[in-house]
């Protein structure tokens, strides 16, 4: 648990909701005081950089600091987040056919459909690809 009584994914849905209702990317200093002036400023740094290492933000140079924005809202940063949780968790054993296959076998037939349709690039954001 955190200090001030929130938990590290509570404070992550407050940053994103700050961010969210900002209409601009916003800094650090923005960003903790639009939480909460009594957060450490390293403590909103660590969320920020951490939700961006998760895709879930996006940031850009300003000077010598970053500048946060979060360009597919809410309901994408929570999709990416979720989306690096799997990848870590997949990560975490050797054996990813297994893993898969129970994965897809417990889907619901139209999370099945859905699926499909996201692997032949029918629906959804796709990943780069490398040349």
């Amino acid at each position: 648990m955190a200090r001030h009584g929130r938990s590290r994914g509570t404070l992550e849905h407050e940053v994103l909701a700050s961010l969210g209702s900002a209409g601009a990317p916003m800094s650090v200093q923005q960003v903790l005081d639009d939480v909460d002036p009594s957060l450490a400023y390293t403590t909103v740094m660590t969320t920020l950089v951490r939700l961006h290492a998760k895709n879930a933000v996006t940031r850009e140079q300003s000077g010598r600091a970053y500048l946060y924005s979060l360009p597919g809202g809410p309901d994408a940063a929570r999709a990416s987040m979720t989306a690096h949780s799997m990848h870590r968790l997949l990560d975490q054993g050797d054996d990813h056919r297994t893993v898969l296959s129970r994965f897809v076998a417990e889907l619901s037939p139209a999370d099945e459909k859905l699926l499909r349709r996201v692997l032949d690039g029918r629906t959804g954001p796709r990943r780069p690809t490398t040349p």
